[in-house]
C-alpha cells in the first residue's frame, strides 16, 4: 500500500535518490491548474512521476484560477507550452448545484479553450462527494439535492472524456472512497490551508494522476510473471497431487485463488500477458494449469518456465525471448524469499508486497501498472501475437540457412501513410518502443494526427503478416520536410519482429516517398539510451554518412 506519511515526510530526500539514479529519463512539462492549493500535489505528483522515470518541470495557477488561466490566458502559461495540463478540482469548485448543463458548459469551456491552445492530454479530477447529505439518503436520488447533481454532472464529464481525444478523468470520487470519505473531508485542512481533501490523502491522487500520465508515455507494465503454488491456487502441487490443490468453489482458499485467476483473466483482456515462474516440475506445473476448475490454462501464457532455477534467471530468459524489457515484468510470488531475491537482483522487475493471497487483486489493481489510457486492438490479441512470435522462432531452428528460413516465412508487408483507425495504436508504438527506436521521442494521440494531416510530414505506418500470423502495425517513420530536405523524428520498430529485414522495407518506401516530394537530402539523428544501442549504426546500412557524433547524439546525412 502507499505509504502516504513516508511519502510526505522524507519528500525531500526520496526525490534526491530518485533523481540520482542513472536512468533514460523523459523530460515533461506539467501545467496544473487548481480550485484549491497545489503545492504539496505538485510535489507528490513530481515525486511519483520520478518512480516512473519522468522528471517534470512544473506550473502552478494561483489559488483557484483555474478557469482564468484556461479561458483568459495568462502569459506564463503560455510560455511555459505544458506537455500534460491537470485540472485539480473538487466538489467546492462548483459554482451552483441548480443548473446542471450551465455548470457541465463552465468546464466544458476550459477544457475547449485549453485543447486549442496547447494541442496537449487533459486531466480532469471527477467530483467527490460533499461532507453532508442534507436529505440524508434521499439525496442520493432527489434531483434537487447537491449528491445527486454530482453523480449526474461526473456522468457528463465522462460522456465527454469517451468522446474527446487525449481528455482523462483522474477518479477523486472512487479515490475518496478508498481512502474514507470522513477523512477525506478534513475541514481543518481546507478552512486553514485551502487543501481540498486530507493531507494524508495527497500521495495517493497524485499517484493517480501520474499513473495516468505515465501510462500516456508508455511506462506501463506489460507482463506479469506468476508463480504457482500458493500463488495460482492453494496447495503445492509437487506434494498434494492435482486431486488436492485448491482451486475453485469447493473451499474458502479454493474460491479466493480462482477470484485472482478471473481478475488476470480480465487483465489478459486490456492486454495484459502472463509467464509462469515457478520451482516445479513441468508436468506437475501442466496438471495444475489444467485444473478443471481453474480459470488459466497453459495457452493463457506466453512463457512456461517450471523449473528449479533461481526465479531471477528464469525472468532475465523470459525477457531475453520475448525481446521485452524486464522493466516491464511484476513478479507475483507468495513466497517472500522469492521476492526479495528477485528485488535484489533484478530492480528494474516490479515486485509488489502480499501479506496473504488475499492481498493479490486489491494490490494489484490499486498498483496503477496497467493504467488504461488507450485500447487498440493489438492489446485485444497481445498474447496470440507473442505466441506467434514464439511459433516463428521455433520454426527458425528447423533451417540452418537464415535466408532460407526467411523466405519460408511467407512475409507479407504492408506500408501505408498513417491511417486514421489505427492512430492509438501508432500511439502506443511511439510510447512503448525502446530497443529499435532511434530518436525515441514521444508524442500524443493528438500529434500524431497532427503530424498525419500536415503535408510537410510523411507519416509511414507498416504491418506485418507471415505464414504463423498478423502482427499488425509494428513499425514507423515520420519524416518532417523543411525546405529540400526531410528530418526523421521518429523511426522504430516493435521487438516483435525483429531480425525480420522490415526496416529494409520501410526505409525503401520511405526514400521512394522523399524522393516524390523533390527532396535531395535526409537527416537522420540517433539519440542514445540505454536500451536503443542496436540501432546505433543502422544509417550507414541504408546509404547515410555520419557528419556528427557527441554523447548525447549522432547526426547522418544521405543525398539524392
Amino acid at each position: 500500500m502507499l505509504d502516504s506519511k513516508n511519502l510526505l515526510r522524507r519528500k525531500k530526500s526520496i526525490k534526491r535518490e530518485l533523481l540520482a539514479q542513472n536512468r533514460d529519463w523523459i523530460d515533461k512539462k506539467i501545467a496544473v491548474l487548481g480550485g484549491s492549493t497545489t503545492n504539496e500535489v505538485v510535489d507528490q505528483i513530481e515525486l511519483q512521476l520520478l518512480f516512473h522515470g519522468i522528471r517534470a518541470e512544473f506550473y502552478q495557477s494561483e489559488y483557484n484560477r483555474f478557469y482564468e488561466d484556461a479561458v483568459f490566458g495568462n502569459e506564463l502559461l503560455d510560455e511555459f507550452k505544458p506537455d500534460v495540463i491537470y485540472i485539480h478540482t473538487n466538489w467546492r469548485n462548483i459554482l451552483q448545484f441548480e443548473d446542471l448543463q450551465t455548470e457541465f458548459d463552465l468546464f466544458k469551456s476550459a477544457w475547449l479553450a485549453l485543447k486549442e491552445k496547447f494541442h496537449c492530454p487533459i486531466i480532469q479530477n471527477n467530483f467527490d462527494r460533499p461532507n453532508y447529505r442534507l436529505l440524508g439518503n434521499r439525496d442520493v436520488w432527489d434531483s434537487k439535492a447537491r449528491t445527486n447533481f454530482i453523480f449526474r454532472l461526473n456522468s457528463m464529464l465522462y460522456e465527454f472524456a469517451q468522446s474527446t481525444e487525449d481528455f482523462y478523468i483522474n477518479d477523486i470520487d472512487y479515490l475518496s472512497a478508498e481512502f474514507g470519505l470522513s477523512r477525506w473531508q478534513s475541514s481543518s485542512y481546507w478552512h486553514l490551508y485551502k487543501y481540498a481533501m486530507n493531507l494524508e490523502a495527497i500521495p495517493l491522487v497524485a499517484k493517480s494522476v501520474a499513473d495516468i500520465i505515465k501510462s500516456i508515455y508508455g511506462k506501463n507494465k506489460k507482463l506479469i510473471a506468476l508463480d504457482l503454488d500458493g500463488t495460482l491456487w492453494h496447495g503445492i502441487i509437487g506434494e498434494d497431487g492435482v486431486d488436492g490443490i485448491e482451486i475453485g468453489n469447493e473451499t474458502p482458499s479454493g474460491q479466493l485463488h480462482l477470484e485472482f485467476q478471473k481478475y488476470l483473466k480480465d487483465l489478459q483482456s486490456i492486454g495484459i500477458i502472463f509467464s509462469v515462474n515457478s520451482k516445479n516440475n513441468l508436468p506437475n506445473a501442466l496438471a495444475g494449469l489444467n485444473h478443471p476448475d481453474g480459470i488459466l490454462k497453459p495457452e493463457d501464457f506466453v512463457s512456461i518456465k517450471a523449473n528449479w532455477n533461481s526465479k531471477d534467471r528464469n525472468l532475465v530468459e523470459t525477457s531475453e525471448e520475448l525481446s521485452l524489457g524486464l522493466d516491464s515484468f511484476v513478479f507475483v510470488d507468495d513466497t517472500e524469499f522469492e521476492r526479495e531475491i528477485v528485488r535484489e537482483n533484478l530492480p528494474m522487475v516490479s515486485v509488489p508486497e502480499f501479506e496473504s493471497a488475499e492481498d493479490f487483486l486489491p494490490m494489484l489493481d490499486r498498483s496503477g501498472f496497467f493504467e488504461v489510457t488507450r485500447i487498440s486492438k493489438e492489446d485485444l490479441n497481445r498474447t496470440e501475437q507473442y505466441k506467434i512470435k514464439q511459433q516463428a522462432e521455433n520454426f527458425r531452428t528447423q533451417f540452418k540457412n537464415y535466408d532460407e528460413y526467411l523466405s519460408s516465412l511467407q512475409m507479407v508487408a504492408e506500408i501505408k501513410k498513417f491511417e486514421p483507425m489505427y492512430f492509438s495504436r501508432i500511439t502506443q508504438l511511439v510510447n512503448k518502443t525502446n530497443q529499435f527506436n532511434l530518436t525515441t521521442k514521444r508524442f500524443t494521440e493528438s500529434e500524431i494526427r497532427t503530424m498525419a494531416e500536415d503535408p510537410n510530414f510523411i507519416c509511414l505506418q507498416g504491418r506485418l503478416k507471415d505464414r504463423f500470423g498478423d502482427y499488425g502495425i509494428v513499425s514507423l517513420i515520420i519524416g518532417h520536410i523543411l525546405g529540400d530536405e526531410v528530418s526523421i523524428e521518429l523511426f522504430l520498430m516493435s521487438c516483435r519482429v525483429l531480425n525480420r529485414r522490415f526496416e529494409d522495407r520501410m526505409m525503401e518506401t520511405f526514400f521512394d516517398e522523399v524522393k516524390s516530394r523533390n527532396v535531395t537530402a535526409i537527416i537522420g539523428k540517433y539519440f542514445p539510451t540505454k536500451k536503443n544501442s542496436m540501432v546505433k549504426d543502422l544509417y550507414s546500412k541504408f546509404g547515410f554518412e555520419k557528419v556528427f557524433e557527441d554523447e548525447e547524439k549522432s547526426e547522418w546525412i544521405k543525398k539524392f
